[in-house]
């Protein structure tokens, strides 16, 4: 019986690591969107990204921890100024926002 619950919780976190790698990963393939799109001057393409991107990154600071979580958490807030930004169509410091989440994001999911 001991056996059985110590086999479910170590899936139990296995399954929560996955979680906050896909949506970490998710996060930053939509922040680079937004990075790309932003260097073009599209902002309101650059507000969509970085919406999805932060929606994926919240989600995976729910599962993240240490660091990583640390990591997470300056993207979210790197995001949250790019839409910002964005939302009044200043594409360049937008722009800006989005690499800084980028590189928050990408040195939370190593």
């Amino acid at each position: 019986m001991k056996k059985n619950i110590a086999m479910i919780c170590a899936l139990l976190f296995a399954s929560t690591g996955a979680f906050a790698e896909e949506h970490a990963a998710e996060a930053l393939k939509h922040a680079g969107h937004a990075v790309t799109h932003g260097q073009a001057g599209h902002a309101p393409q650059l507000v969509e990204h970085a919406e999805k991107a932060l929606k994926h990154a919240q989600s995976a600071e729910s599962a993240a921890s240490g660091e990583a979580k640390t990591h997470v958490v300056a993207g979210i807030k790197a995001l949250e100024e790019s839409i910002a930004h964005g939302k009044q169509n200043h594409a360049e410091v937008a722009t800006k926002h989005a690499e800084e989440a980028v590189t928050h994001l990408q040195a939370g999911n190593s």
